[in-house]
């Protein structure tokens, strides 16, 4: 049965407390003794290209040597095309666990900003969610509104710390509201709220809007307790404060795009809605949503440079999460990606398909015209989102899956394609799921690289993902091989978090596995 998030959204845009919006799946279970090997006291990777995640050029092959869950030395072996000679070559020890991946190319591990443990669909299970993560080379997510429940959500951050668990790191943001006994209208309210939260455990805050007085006592506050803040701009309250009003008092990321046209609006202050309009009705929230941008400033304009300007002054992150709004202009793509059949719970191709109760679901006659309206609103999105990273302003890469055809991990290597489309280069794209996610979490001392004395997070790939990002996905890349007889080719191989080496096809068995139990209990 599906459960209304329209109600959530509503209430949370008034600052008000948050209910469930679906029913828990399991807990992740303990991690078994066959689920990931290591840390071992010394681990050498053999004979990779390196992509550092800094913005460097590839480099290889490379030997990378990781002593429990911590980067030791990176060293260069030999040149390509060519054999690597012994002499110069790290040696092993007694005890070293070495991995021969010559050839093979090695990444610091993704940084999904925007990565929900269920909360859509009734009954995700969160093993199935925390290993098509791993699965696609996802070692740190963000959890923005912790909306199964702060304290189940505490529960697999804590357990994923120790690794007791098969999961990413996770980062937890409270949804601001959660869990207060009334709706926060005075700023004592939302001061206190805070204060709480940071108490309970929340790494940040989700916001999807409040008075202006209440925002800016929640962002002063949110400060002084050393929380992050990130925002979903919702319809209901951005004419009252855009994505410039909000970074001005101390925000530091949106989440998709709202509010950032609203503050490039030149000859009107608020949104052109149709008088039937009704926030209520998702098609017409999305419908209009897919025409908002056609009525920002025009790129290179006074307004839309010193809007630019200014939010990079303020150094302000953008998490666009393109992916998540694929469908609005190619359903049918969406609705027959190659990898449903598989990977996507019956509960989840449920709650996609249309129905005027669930949030994300309104295909209720879902035309050419709107599809088109849609790729005109990407087309002039992208155009800020590159203009942005040009001009020195940080990207970063979130998912938003679990809504909309995307389906955990595969949606987050659809950003990346959507990054690129957008003007990236490869570089600038993985540049963004690594090093600039965790900058923008204020962990790059720790993760976003491959670099000497950062914690082991890395993704290895048979194929190379520079040239194209599609080997990334779990079902692979699908071409032609050498004797012409189409093939798949690809998908990460391993992911190694903390040190911890998971054969990410391994994982792909077990979410398969998954899928089929929940589907024969049908």
């Amino acid at each position: 049965m599906k459960l209304t998030s329209l109600i959530l959204m509503a209430v949370i845009a008034f600052a008000g407390p948050i209910s469930a919006i679906a029913k828990p799946g399991e807990k992740a279970p303990a991690r078994q003794s066959t689920e990931g090997q290591g840390p071992y006291n010394r681990l050498i990777l053999r004979g990779v290209n390196m992509v550092s995640g800094e913005g460097a050029p590839m480099r290889g092959p490379v030997d990378i040597i990781v002593e429990k869950n911590r980067i030791v030395n990176i060293v260069d072996v030999g040149n390509p095309g060519v054999p690597i000679k012994p002499d110069g070559r790290p040696l092993a020890q007694p005890g070293d666990k070495e991995m021969d991946l010559e050839g093979m190319y090695v990444l610091p591990g993704f940084v999904d900003m925007h990565g929900h443990i269920g909360g859509s669909a009734d009954d995700i299970p969160a093993e199935y969610v925390f290993k098509l993560w791993l699965a696609h080379g996802i070692t740190t997510v963000r959890e923005p509104g912790s909306f199964n429940g702060l304290d189940w959500v505490m529960d697999h951050v804590k357990r994923s710390e120790k690794n007791e668990i098969v999961a990413p790191r996770l980062i937890p943001y409270l949804g601001f509201g959660m869990g207060a006994e009334k709706p926060i209208y005075t700023a004592n309210q939302a001061r206190a709220w805070v204060k709480k939260a940071a108490k309970q455990g929340a790494k940040g805050l989700k916001f999807f809007g409040a008075t202006p007085k209440v925002m800016e006592a929640a962002l002063d506050e949110a400060q002084k307790q050393n929380l992050g803040t990130a925002m979903h701009h919702a319809q209901l309250n951005v004419m009252s404060m855009n994505v410039l009003d909000s970074a001005r008092l101390g925000l530091t990321t949106m989440e998709h795009w709202y509010g950032l046209p609203e503050a490039l609006f030149e000859s009107q202050r608020i949104q052109n809605y149709p008088s039937n309009y009704n926030y209520n009705n998702e098609q017409d929230r999305f419908s209009e949503a897919g025409r908002l941008w056609a009525q920002a400033a025009e790129p290179g304009s006074k307004k839309w440079n010193a809007v630019r300007d200014e939010l990079i002054s303020l150094d302000f992150t953008l998490d666009p999460t393109m992916t998540i709004y694929q469908a609005s202009r190619d359903l049918m793509r969406e609705r027959n990606a190659v990898w449903h059949d598989e990977y996507t719970l019956p509960t989840l191709w449920d709650f996609f398909a249309p129905s005027r109760y669930a949030h994300g679901s309104y295909w209720f006659d879902w035309t050419t015209e709107k599809e088109i309206a849609w790729k005109e609103n990407f087309r002039k999105w992208m155009t800020f989102i590159n203009d942005y990273k040009n001009h020195g302003g940080r990207v970063t890469v979130g998912s938003d899956s679990g809504y909309i055809y995307k389906i955990y991990g595969f949606g987050t290597i659809a950003e990346f394609e959507l990054l690129q489309e957008a003007g990236f280069n490869p570089l600038e794209v993985i540049q963004a799921a690594t090093l600039n996610g965790a900058e923008a979490l204020n962990m790059d001392d720790e993760i976003g690289s491959i670099t000497i004395g950062k914690l082991a997070d890395m993704v290895v790939v048979s194929e190379n993902p520079l040239q194209n990002f599609k080997v990334l996905y779990g079902t692979g890349h699908y071409k032609l091989d050498d004797n012409n007889k189409p093939t798949r080719v690809g998908g990460v191989s391993y992911t190694i978090k903390d040190g911890i080496v998971y054969d990410a096809k391994s994982l792909l068995k077990d979410v398969r596995q998954i899928v089929k139990a929940a589907k024969s209990n049908q």
